[in-house]
């Protein structure tokens, strides 16, 4: 609510200060009149900018979107149970207080300085996922919206959007099976800045077109299929850009990648598996776990996994 009050203030000073531009330009001095009038009409202007793309901003963050959520029930084995515990390892950085699991929630703030404050929620039975149906869980999880359609933000929704309809289900089974937890963290707080910036399409939400058709995955083994599938639900275009070609650095979100399609074809398979394990690449360097989440993919995938992804990935060279 702080930006939803400082927007309103912010309104204000531009009715304000639209009042006291027409006041200024009838002052008789016409040195003071032409500063006056200038200074009044240019932050006029500027908070008059700012109230309309943080209003957009703010429908875009509280105005509901997507279709509604399918009605379905998620249940796994415990075999399937046991993958998607592993799958969920990949959120710990976020979703967790600890680094493990159970995904409690995160003590800190995703977002920091002016923007806001944003703390990653609590997964466990003992979270708001408590009173949500596993349709709305699975919805968040592909789609980026809340239980009301309100979009999510910094939720990697846009790869999570490739996941298969077992694949998910599993994944909310697993987080039904897990410990509750009474970590409260508190909610979603954007600054005013923060909502300018949503509206100008410069800090994007997470929300995802309505999923409406059947969504399977390929049959899993060590074939550049399956690695396609995981590179494509695991999010690595997100650093790596749309080709996995490098992306341009700048802009908001994580740092840019590499060109994996160079890249890891100069890796042997055991390399590239071990330094996923190690954090260690076959040329010797130790890699930042901030710049590149190593120890995340090497918590969710088997070896046999990181193989299939060796395979997509050195077939696109």
């Amino acid at each position: 609510m702080t930006g939803i009050i400082e927007l309103v203030v912010v309104i204000v000073l531009a009715i304000v200060l639209a009042w006291l531009a027409t006041r200024a330009w009838r002052v008789r001095n016409v040195p003071l009149r032409i500063i006056a009038g200038v200074l009044s009409v240019l932050l006029t202007l500027l908070l008059a900018v700012m109230s309309v793309v943080g209003l957009v901003g703010a429908y875009r963050l509280f105005a509901p979107h997507g279709g509604p959520a399918a009605n379905i029930t998620a249940e796994a084995t415990p075999d399937q149970l046991s993958v998607a515990a592993r799958h969920a390892g990949g959120c710990t950085a976020c979703h967790s207080s600890t680094g493990n699991l159970p995904l409690d929630g995160s003590n800190e703030n995703l977002l920091g300085g002016p923007i806001g404050s944003l703390f990653a929620p609590n997964l466990t039975p003992g979270g708001p996922l408590k009173d949500w149906t596993d349709g709305e869980i699975v919805r968040a999880i592909r789609e980026g919206v809340d239980r009301d359609g309100h979009p999510l933000i910094i939720m990697p929704s846009e790869a999570f959007h490739h996941l298969s309809d077992s694949d998910v289900t599993q994944l909310v089974a697993f987080l039904r099976s897990q410990p509750a937890t009474n970590h409260a963290v508190p909610p979603r707080d954007l600054s005013v800045m923060g909502l300018v910036l949503v509206g100008a399409g410069l800090f994007p939400t997470a929300d995802q077109p309505p999923i409406t058709q059947p969504q399977t995955a390929p049959p899993f083994g060590v074939t550049p299929q399956y690695g396609q599938y995981l590179v494509d639900t695991t999010g690595c275009a997100t650093c790596h850009g749309p080709t996995l070609q490098g992306k341009p650095p700048g802009g908001f979100g994580p740092p840019s990648g590499p060109n994996l399609r160079v890249l890891v074809p100069t890796w042997p398979e055991a390399g590239f598996v071990s330094f996923f394990r190690t954090g260690v690449d076959p040329n010797g360097r130790n890699i930042d776990p901030q710049m590149m989440p190593w120890q995340d993919i090497g918590k969710a995938y088997s070896d046999d996994e990181l193989r299939a992804i060796y395979a997509y990935l050195r077939s696109l060279s």
